[in-house]
């Protein structure tokens, strides 16, 4: 080779080294948020993960006040040993092993009766609750329409005019909160081409949880049917702040997070425009979490305050429609009812007056309030998927056995 081509050769190589270099410097945030997406389920690191969610996507604070709902320590309870699953008698302890819990608490009659943190979590870490953060986006919009800021039998893009020409035109408030829009959504977490995984590519790359929301399209006419998908809850949020002109975080601090008497900060995922991760990305202590379990119990009331309107706690536990409605089976939660972002389990006559707040990868907020009790669930199940979703009806299962425990 000529040298004159050696040379040239020679400087489109350092060129290039060059450009690499400085696209790793400039968008390092953009490369490691990638690979913390990809690596977030990895069973060595699964629940880490959940735990330091600020360290990698943006994030905005709800800050705790100053008066803090003290929690009691009751009697002590015993964890069931086993727990009955369809005939199948499992171990509890292995099974707490198996979903990678970090943390588990029970309270009844508002006082804590068992509290205990594993695989290195402690009562100070923030753990992201996934779609767990739908209850509290209900418990915030119920407190929005009883300051007349939302009429739920308007239509979505009577607040968000972004939304006319998508799916979301024309569907009323209220068939969002029942997850009944009809509005086409794939919310596979397995399959990384799915409408979930390609809104939580915006989270790590950039870009608008709106812009997304405004470019489904409609699929069934609307309320006539329920199916999940979180898609709708982001609408749910993206109301909230354009009908109180505040940002969720802002919102919730003032109305719910200090009111309740939080112990701990919380934080919010956002996007790249601070628009918070409506769907699922709230974070918060072991502790807060029961603290709002326990405020739903009481029909929305903590120390003589109506702090979510009692009205709306009664409307948000109603399924007023067949497709609402709680089938027989329970193994699915395609047979499991659903209010304004809470789950109904089928009844059970032994187990009246439930309704949970479920998340993917195991995070639960268990309210049984025939014997006032509440359980929360904090995990990083690895093998949530695989196991086709089945934690889900097993560990429904498992509160059911720690119920009767209580009781007994």
């Amino acid at each position: 080779m000529p040298l004159s081509q050696k040379g040239f050769s020679s400087k489109l190589l350092l060129g290039l080294l060059a450009i690499f270099i400085l696209s790793v410097f400039f968008f390092r945030v953009e490369i490691q948020r990638i690979y913390h997406g990809l690596t977030l389920f990895d069973k060595a690191n699964i629940v880490e993960n959940m735990r330091n969610s600020d360290q990698h996507y943006a994030s905005s604070n709800v800050e705790a006040g100053k008066q803090t709902w003290q929690l009691h320590k009751g009697e002590p309870l015993s964890m069931p040993e086993t727990f009955n699953y369809y005939g199948e008698a499992i171990n509890t302890a292995d099974y707490i092993n198996y979903t990678h819990t970090g943390s588990l608490l029970v309270m009844q009659h508002g006082d804590i009766r068992y509290e205990n943190y594993f695989r290195g979590e402690t009562e100070n870490d923030r753990h992201i609750s996934f779609s767990v953060a739908k209850s509290f986006i209900s418990a915030l919009f119920g407190i929005a329409v009883s300051e007349g800021k939302i009429d739920i039998y308007k239509n979505a893009d009577d607040y968000l005019p972004i939304l006319k020409g998508s799916g979301y035109e024309r569907v009323r408030i209220k068939d969002i909160l029942q997850m009944s829009s009809g509005v086409a959504f794939n919310e596979d977490y397995a399959d990384l081409n799915s409408d979930i995984n390609r809104f939580g590519r915006i989270l790590a790359l950039g870009g608008s949880f709106d812009e997304f929301a405004a470019s489904l399209e409609n699929e069934v006419t609307p309320g006539t049917r329920r199916l999940y998908v979180s898609i709708d809850t982001q609408v749910l949020g993206m109301i909230l702040r354009e009908a109180t002109g505040r940002s969720i975080s802002d919102y919730m601090q003032e109305k719910l997070w200090q009111p309740m008497g939080a112990e701990s900060d919380a934080y919010w995922v956002t996007d790249s425009h601070k628009m918070e991760m409506a769907l699922g990305g709230f974070n918060a202590v072991l502790r807060d979490y029961a603290r709002f379990g326990q405020l739903a119990m009481q029909n929305g009331q903590h120390d003589g305050k109506q702090i979510i309107p009692a009205q709306w706690m009664q409307d948000s536990l109603t399924m007023d429609a067949d497709h609402l409605q709680a089938k027989e089976d329970d193994n699915t939660l395609a047979s499991w009812g659903y209010g304004f972002q809470w789950w109904i389990p089928p009844a059970h006559a032994e187990h009246p007056e439930v309704f949970m707040a479920v998340g993917i990868y195991d995070q639960y907020i268990y309210i049984d309030r025939a014997r006032e009790l509440l359980i929360v669930k904090l995990s990083g199940n690895p093998h949530y998927t695989k196991d086709n979703y089945n934690s889900i009806p097993k560990t429904l299962a498992l509160f059911r056995a720690i119920a009767t425990a209580a009781t007994q």
